[in-house]
This record gives structure tokens, sequence and C-alpha cells, in this order.
């Protein structure tokens, strides 16, 4: 049986930047330029949407007979070439790489007896592992410093130096240790949460013995940025996993604020800040601050990205939470414009990130605050698409509800009949039918039939009054997904629905 053609090739070439590709095709014209083969692979791969190893045998080879072991090699070399070509990108913007590169060239020189140009590289270089906490490559220029003098046998220097070098050594190798020991602190804290959703006593207490090592009682017990960033990354999720929201909402500014006096560390790597802006953006929300919800993701929106997964990231938080504050708020015309941009952009990426039940909520709350029911209907289709273990089981059961009401909406009544029978199937099969599935699937049923305008406005009120009383539970965490509240208000008003959700968050 002949195997699947691996896509390893494509996918790394589709996720490189602009710049990266314009980078490799100024490294290859010094590798590969009397055979312009790998350059038509590569522009191909870069033409595709979608992985087609068929399609690119024959741009690259045409219709001629070609060994498949011929074209996996050219596959193999073009692949070493992106490697490479991203590994010499990466030297010249990564501190990372700028360190290796001068420890390497003091063990050029070193070998060679160049000690005095090994002295003054090694300077350069500690000073660029200090402003950026590489504590592994001060420890190893210090181990240069001790090799020099043994080989010049500088006994002077020894004498003068050996015991502030062990002193500083081994200061080095605490902060090291004390950045180990709180990444495993926030390892294990991530490991639970993920791992168990329940919250049940038995993780409260696993969580609460992790935030009760010393570490963390005090932001000082982290002796080095980096080791500060964790202790307040710790924080953060904890109390948010806790529902602790004005201690996320604490935590999670401290954590900007430290970030953001640090402009070496943001400039090496953001991903981590775009994670805290994002967490930040949460914890406002959380706690009805929605000016500084906006300011916050004004600040995402302009975070220059380092890498194609800073692109995403940026986007997907961005668009992700806009589209939440505008839902909230009832702001749904500005919903609509930002939707409007985020599929124009998406263009750009893999789609498969953003197929994800969140976001077709999403999609589906904006269209149906604008009053598209069509475009809602679309949106709710491309969920229920979805496979049924997808995320969350309350959304795969909310979002039958919601089928229900939008085809009440669009006046499909000899539809529904049908849509009732499944939805029941579906519900039932997967969760016994909750309280809230139970009311709502009645009222839809009832709606079908005959009544009067006053009989249709008790029926509305008086479910009203059950989905509120319904909504004072901590287990239909559903009701902040969509306010159903305010769709059956607006039924009994005739009010936009828009409005009434304008009108609610005012009021709160």
């Amino acid at each position: 049986m002949p195997k699947t053609p691996s896509s390893k090739l494509f996918d790394i070439v589709k996720s490189l930047s602009g710049s990266e590709k314009r980078y490799f095709k100024i490294f290859i014209n010094s590798k590969v330029a009397a055979n312009n083969k790998y350059v038509q692979l590569f522009d191909a791969i870069d033409a595709q949407t979608a992985f087609d190893d068929e399609a690119l045998r024959q741009t690259v080879y045409g219709n001629q007979p070609v060994e498949t072991r011929k074209y996996s090699e050219l596959k193999a070399y073009l692949y070493d070439l992106v490697l490479r070509s991203l590994q010499s990108y990466d030297e010249k913007t990564s501190v990372d790489y700028h360190l290796k590169k001068m420890l390497l060239g003091v063990r050029t020189l070193f070998k060679r007896s160049h000690f005095n140009d090994a002295k003054e590289l090694l300077q350069k270089a500690k000073k660029l592992a200090l402003d950026h906490e590489h504590f592994n490559s001060l420890v190893e220029i210090l181990d240069w410093k001790k090799r020099i003098a043994y080989a010049q046998t500088d006994i002077a220097f020894l004498d003068r130096e050996l015991e502030r070098l062990t002193l500083e050594e081994r200061r080095y190798l605490e902060q090291l240790a004390n950045i180990s020991d709180y990444r495993s602190i926030f390892f294990k804290i991530l490991v639970s949460i993920r791992k168990d959703v329940s919250r049940g006593k038995k993780q409260q207490h696993e969580l609460a013995a992790l935030m009760d090592n010393s570490l963390m009682k005090d932001e000082h017990m982290a002796r080095s940025h980096i080791a500060r960033v964790l202790f307040f990354r710790i924080r953060s999720i904890y109390y948010f996993s806790t529902s602790n929201f004005e201690e996320f909402y604490r935590s999670s500014k401290n954590l900007l604020t430290l970030m953001e006096s640090n402009k070496a560390a943001l400039n090496e790597d953001v991903s981590e800040y775009i994670s805290a802006l994002n967490n930040h953006i949460i914890s406002c929300g959380r706690l009805g601050k929605f000016d500084e919800v906006r300011q916050t993701l004004n600040k995402l929106i302009q975070v220059k990205p380092i890498t194609t997964d800073d692109r995403v990231k940026i986007h997907r938080q961005y668009y992700m939470n806009k589209f939440r504050l505008c839902i909230n708020t009832g702001e749904f015309e500005e919903g609509m414009a930002a939707l409007t941009r985020h599929l124009k952009e998406v263009e750009k990426f893999d789609k498969q990130q953003f197929s994800k039940s969140n976001f077709y909520l999403q999609y589906f709350c904006i269209y149906f605050g604008v009053g598209d029911y069509e475009n809602a209907l679309n949106a709710l289709n491309d969920w229920l698409k979805l496979s049924g273990s997808v995320e969350r089981k309350d959304l795969q059961s909310l979002s039958r509800i919601l089928n229900l009401i939008i085809h009440y909406e669009l006046g499909n009544t000899i539809l529904l009949d049908s849509l009732l029978r499944s939805t029941y199937r579906y519900l039932n099969k997967e969760n016994h039918l909750s309280e809230f599935e139970r009311k709502m699937m009645g009222f839809i049923k009832d709606a079908g039939k005959p009544h009067t305008k006053k009989e249709m406005r008790q029926t509305l009120e008086a479910l009203k009054k059950d989905i509120e009383d319904l909504s004072q539970s901590p287990s239909y965490g559903i009701f902040e997904l969509f306010d159903i509240i305010s769709w059956l208000e607006s039924k009994i008003s005739g009010r936009l629905f828009a409005e009434v959700v304008k009108e609610r968050f005012h009021r709160s």
C-alpha cells in the first residue's frame, strides 16, 4: 500500500513570515543558483492553499516521468535549505544565537592562543547576557575567564579574582535554580487545571498546597525578571481557576507592568506578553472594567509580532475579545464591522485555527444582534458541522437550542416540528435534558400552536421568569454566551434585541 505523502515541507514553508520568505530567496541565491527546481518547488508550495503533492510534482517536472526517490530527495533537500535559512535568519535577530556565536568565537580564539581578543569578546558577551538574564551563558563566560587565566598562567589574577568569580558563579546557578523552581510550580498548576475542570475539593487542596510554597509568599522571593514574570503568571492562572477575579485582575495587571518594564525581553519574545494582555482583558471583563478592556485591546492589536505564531495569536485573541465585548455591551454594529475585518484578514492564516465553536458562536451572536438571521443560521450550521466531541458539551447543547430559536425567528414553523424531534433525541441521548433545555423546547413546541397576542405574551413572560431563576445557578454558564433573557424581553416588548441588550448592559 503506497505511503501517504508527508506534508512537513508544505507545513514549514506555509509557516514562514513574509520577511522569512524574502530572506530564504536571498539565502539560496548563493547556495543553489545553478538548480532552480528548488525555487520552483518552493514557489509552488507558497502558492498552494491546501497540500496537494501530485500538483507540486507536476509543477516541477511537468508530464515527464520521474522516479519517486528523485522527487523525495528534492523535497528533503529543500526542507533542509529552509531549515538552514531559518537558522541563519534567527542568528541575525536572536540574542540566544548571538551569544552562542560569540562564545564559539571565544573557543576559536582560545584554541589559537589569542587570549586578549578572547577576553575582550567575553566582556561583550557578558554585557549582552546580563541584559537578557542568560544565566547559563554567564556561567560559561566565568568558566572561560578561569580557563584563560590558567592557560596564561596568570596566578595573580586567579589569586585576586577566584573567590569573587566563584561567588558570582554560585549566584547565577542559584538564579537558574530559582527560575526552575518557579517553572515547576507553574507547570504543576497548569497541568492540574487542564487535567480536571471540575474544580473539586481534591484539586482545590492540590492548588492551595502549590500556592503555599514559600516562593509564592512574596514577589521578592523571585530572584530575576524571568522568575518574577513566572511568579505573577502563576498567581494569575491560580486566581482565575478559583474564580477570585479581583486577585486575577491585580495579578494580571502587575504582570503586564513588569513585562513592559523590560523592553529588551519584549524585543526578543512577545509570545507571553500577548497571552498576558489576553488574560488582562478577560480579568477586566469579569469585573466590568470595559474602558480598560478597550484600552488593552488597542494595546494588543499594536503589538509587533516576531513570529507567524505571534501574528495568529494576536489576531485570534484580539477578535475573540473584541466580539465578546460587542456582544456583552449590545454594540452589534461595531461587532459587525469587526467581524467583516476579521473574515477578510483570516484569509492570510490557516482557517483551521478559527474553526472552533467559540468563534462560530460569536459569529452567530453578532449576525443575530444585527438581525441578519440568514448569516446567523449559516454560522450555526458551520458550528453544528463540528464533531460532536469537539470542545465543551454545554456548547454542543446550546447550539441545538439556538438552532430552534433562529428557525423560530425565521418563521420556519413547518421545519420546527422536525427539528424539535431531532433536538430532543440528541439532547436526551447526550445529557438527559437539563431544565433549561426542557423549558426552551416546551416553549418552541407550544409557540407552533395558535395563540392570541395576550396568550403569547403571557407564555413569554412565564418563560422569562423561569429562565431568570435558572440563570442564578452557577451550573448554567451558558447564559454568559448568549443573552436569552434579553431575547425573551425583546419578544415581550416588541423592541430590537440589540436595544434590549444595550439597555441591560448599561443598567448592570
